[in-house]
């Protein structure tokens, strides 16, 4: 998505050790705009999905699966990272977070999510695809079908997308970096 990989180009800021800073536009501040158009184009990508709700995990998740339920016409469900105290009757995962070097629990009331859904997973990036994992388990755990997995950026050199292809997910990408060596942005063409 050449909007997105323009956003990118112009305000995200290459960390060390594989971090893509792109908080500018996604991960603190928003540009409503640009996610109303991924929205748009996941959308337009799993028309075809038979998708009937959305999930994702918070807070960096939230944005572009709520636009892209918007255009889909579904709801959107997000895994907490915290469990509510006005939470009963939960399905939890284990995700271990690549920025953050720990893992943290996602929990998923299990009001809102039930066995006939066909979940289509939305989520900011795609590095190693622990917080897929922590979906696909939670997923699993009730009996529902994940239909497809969208992400905004994946990091391609961290191998996440190849290992949910390998377990059988249907995996979109909008932007897709090959490298972030010598903290220059390289996408894959």
């Amino acid at each position: 998505m050449k909007l997105l990989r323009d956003k990118i180009l112009s305000e995200g800021k290459c960390l060390d050790e594989g971090i893509l800073k792109v908080d500018a536009f996604l991960n603190h501040q928003l540009d409503p705009k640009l996610m109303e158009q991924i929205g748009e184009e996941f959308a337009r990508r799993f028309a075809d999905s038979g998708a009937t709700k959305i999930l994702t995990v918070e807070a960096s998740g939230i944005a572009p699966a709520l636009m892209t339920g918007l255009k889909m016409g579904l709801p959107v469900v997000f895994a907490k990272k915290q469990k509510p105290s006005t939470m009963e009757g939960m399905l939890t995962a284990s995700v271990h977070s690549f920025t953050k070097w720990q893992a943290y629990p996602i929990c998923i009331s299990k009001e809102f999510l039930k066995m006939e859904d066909k979940i289509l997973f939305i989520d900011d990036f795609l590095a190693y695809g622990n917080a897929a994992l922590g979906i696909m388990e939670i997923v699993e755990e009730v009996g529902a079908e994940i239909v497809g997995m969208g992400f905004l950026i994946e990091k391609e050199f961290q191998n996440g997308a190849k290992f949910l292809r390998e377990k059988g997910m249907r995996v979109e990408s909008l932007a897709v970096i090959e490298s972030l060596e010598n903290h220059e942005i390289k996408f894959k063409e």
